[in-house]
């Protein structure tokens, strides 16, 4: 890769890297204990045989962490994938329902959806994302004279060694990054720069959720645990599970 353009990638990772974590710690501040337990399955906690408030609120709040930063994160890997597109061939996020990127090579014109992995949906959601694709297309070849137009579902980590999907292509990982760039290598040389300063705050995040791990234990005891300390579980799936308002409904 040409140094001017890795100096750019890696000028546009640095600070926004910085959102990521901002947002990530900004989130576990807001949260609140009744969101998680509302959130989560009650069934299967019990089913892990988690005994004590400590326990299982760690394992609530992780899974409910877990599930928000891929969900900040990918918006980031989103973002930069249209950057490297961008710097290598003006690629620009798409007007059309669905699509996060497109752009040229040569006498083709890409139209992609961005995913963070590969195992991202159900046949339902494929089947949408295939139904933007055809969308995309009949409005491009109405408001352009570019003929000849390819999907591609572009995930920004892992494998699917079939990327050829019929009336789509799947890149995953390294064929993905070097899709947009050109650059093969490109997909581990982000990896270091997505470490920008990572430890000061993840130590920050820690402190944290430390803070927030041992108040949600002791407000989780105090509501959900009897006088000898064990879990009240049917309090917890009634809070979780229980109707708000006894509508009669016919069945």
């Amino acid at each position: 890769m040409r140094k001017d353009i890795k100096n750019k990638i890696i000028k546009f990772i640095e600070p926004n890297i910085g959102d990521f974590h901002a947002k990530r710690l900004n989130n576990l501040q807001n949260l609140r204990l009744e969101d998680v337990l509302k959130r989560k399955n009650p069934y299967l906690f019990k089913a892990k045989n988690l005994i004590t408030a400590s326990e299982l609120v760690k394992s609530l709040l992780d899974a409910h962490l877990s599930s928000q930063e891929e969900g900040i994160f990918g918006g980031f890997l989103e973002e930069l994938a249209r950057f490297i597109s961008k710097e290598f061939y003006g690629g620009k996020k798409s007007s059309a329902e669905g699509i996060d990127l497109e752009f040229e090579k040569g006498s083709i014109k890409y139209i992609v959806a961005i995913k963070s992995g590969p195992n991202w949906g159900n046949s339902q959601q494929i089947n949408r994302m295939k139904d933007n694709f055809r969308k995309a297309k009949k409005i491009l070849r109405t408001n352009s004279t570019v003929s000849n137009i390819v999907s591609v579902n572009g995930c920004c980590y892992g494998r699917d060694d079939n990327p050829d999907k019929g009336d789509y292509l799947k890149l995953c990982g390294q064929r993905f990054w070097e899709f947009i760039s050109g650059d093969e290598k490109l997909y581990t040389e982000i990896i270091e720069p997505l470490g920008h300063k990572a430890k000061e705050k993840n130590d920050k995040f820690l402190s944290e959720y430390a803070k927030v791990s041992n108040r949600f234990t002791a407000n989780f005891a105090k509501e959900y645990c009897s006088d000898d300390g064990s879990i009240l579980w049917e309090k917890l799936v009634k809070f979780n599970s229980g109707k708000v308002k006894n509508t009669q409904l016919k069945f």
